[in-house]
């Protein structure tokens, strides 16, 4: 028999506890009075700033950012269609990584219930030093899981001989879906009721990886 091209699909993918969780949040306000709207926002914004960095110099979230103050003012329209009074909103966003999941629950039920705080959620991640790893294991994996078919087709039409003349990510040899190598963003979760017990834990992130591969069989 000549040679024989065989192309093939490898994939692999793995399930990860999240090692850090990046929670976002707002302090927002809206009145009549631009100076004491603006006022009063960023007098409760301070003690959510303090309260991150209280967390980040005991080790329980390793680095935070705020946005500055951001004014808007609008004049909103009544039912029956006319202009209502000039409305002044403001706000100020924070964003923090927690590393202490246990820290970040019992932050997130207190603070969702100060005073114009809106917890937008978190998204569960890996360290990229974890991430690379992880993504460099499951690549070579899917290679491998490549390698292994092809020699299961090679043997079903009675080859021995295989070897690799292409690789590439899905999708760069034959039509199909790009490669997911990439952990998947978790889902946010929603700011908990004032007073009620909260535990925050992500769901295991997915690390996955395809790729395609031609071999000549003979």
């Amino acid at each position: 028999m000549s040679e024989v091209v065989i192309t093939v699909r490898g994939e692999h993918e793995v399930r990860i506890a999240p090692e850090r969780a990046i929670v976002t949040l707002s302090v927002a306000l809206d009145g009549p009075d631009r100076e004491a709207v603006v006022a009063r926002t960023l007098a409760l914004a301070e003690p959510v700033r303090a309260s991150i960095v209280a967390h980040e110099a005991s080790g329980a979230a390793e680095t935070w950012s705020s946005r500055r103050l951001a004014v808007r003012s609008e004049r909103p329209w009544s039912n029956d269609g006319t202009r209502l009074a000039l409305v002044h909103h403001a706000s100020v966003d924070f964003t923090a990584a927690f590393a202490d999941f246990a820290a970040l629950s019992a932050w997130v039920a207190e603070i969702s219930a100060w005073e114009g705080v809106s917890v937008g959620g978190t998204n569960w991640i890996l360290t990229p030093e974890t991430r690379a790893r992880v993504e460099q294991e499951v690549a070579a994996e899917a290679v491998r899981t490549a390698v292994t078919r092809a020699g299961a087709y090679a043997a079903a039409l009675g080859l021995s001989k295989v070897e690799p003349i292409e690789i590439a990510d899905a999708g760069l040899i034959t039509d199909g879906g790009a490669a997911d190598a990439a952990p998947k963003a978790m889902r946010a979760f929603a700011a908990p009721p004032s007073g009620s017990g909260l535990e925050l834990q992500g769901d295991d992130i997915t690390v996955s990886a395809t790729v395609e591969a031609r071999f000549v069989a003979a």
